[in-house]
């Protein structure tokens, strides 16, 4: 399945932005669909999924409450709502995509997506 983020910007501190990622190639709902992060220096980290279905999400403990994660499996498109941005969230955002979401959370991602720039000033 091939990935395109969007949505990705400079906000400052305590705004809001969506991610959107569209997917196309294989069918949507077969995957379970989740975001990553980056930031400069450091290793790539979890940061929500959602399963096939969307009835299930997990998040890691720095986004919860702050970052829902939703998809439409009409449109094949899963989006990261980034809501109070702190300026540590500050990273490039890949969308991902694996059949299986437990072992996607663990960072086993069968396609990745190009990534998009979150900048959040303070």
């Amino acid at each position: 399945v091939q990935l395109v983020e969007s949505g990705g910007g400079l906000v400052q501190a305590g705004g809001s932005l969506r991610l959107s990622c569209a997917a196309s190639g294989r069918t949507f709902s077969a995957y379970a669909m989740g975001w990553f992060r980056q930031a400069p220096g450091k290793e790539r980290e979890f940061v929500a999924s959602i399963s096939r279905s969307g009835g299930n999400t997990y998040y890691t403990d720095s986004v919860k409450g702050r970052f829902p994660i939703s998809r439409d499996n009409a449109k094949n498109t899963v989006y990261l709502q980034m809501n109070s941005l702190k300026p540590e969230d500050t990273a490039v955002y890949y969308c991902a995509a694996h059949p299986n979401i437990a072992t996607m959370t663990l960072g086993r991602v069968e396609s990745w997506g190009q990534g998009t720039q979150v900048t959040v000033s303070s």
